[in-house]
């Protein structure tokens, strides 16, 4: 693989680098999501989720719909949500592994 192909994906990892773009991504894994119930869901600013929607849908990860005046977005692809169980099993298995460690640690200190 050539350079540009390991910076094309630095960069994808970088735009799901924020706590509240993942949140985002999930929340829209049950289905288009209109941006009020993404605001209620979240309890942020609506300029910080205007912001980091901005990010989804530029990278091209989301979609975005109008329906009326209500704006919708929507997960581009089943892949993400693939990726996305995908990180929580790594995760799962991180953390388990830092348990039984801790455990070990703890019942080697008694």
């Amino acid at each position: 693989m050539g350079v540009a192909l390991y910076q094309a994906k630095a960069e994808f990892f970088r735009m799901l680098g924020h706590p509240v773009r993942i949140r985002v991504l999930e929340l829209l894994q049950a289905g288009p999501t209109p941006v009020r119930d993404l605001l209620a869901e979240l309890e942020i600013e609506p300029s910080s989720l205007s912001q980091q929607l901005a990010v989804l849908r530029r990278s091209g990860i989301v979609t975005a719909s109008r329906e009326g005046s209500t704006v919708v977005y929507a997960l581009a692809g089943a892949e993400v949500a693939d990726l996305l169980r995908t990180a929580r099993r790594i995760l799962t298995g991180l953390i388990d592994d830092r348990n039984v460690l801790l455990a070990e640690l703890r019942a080697a200190s008694e």
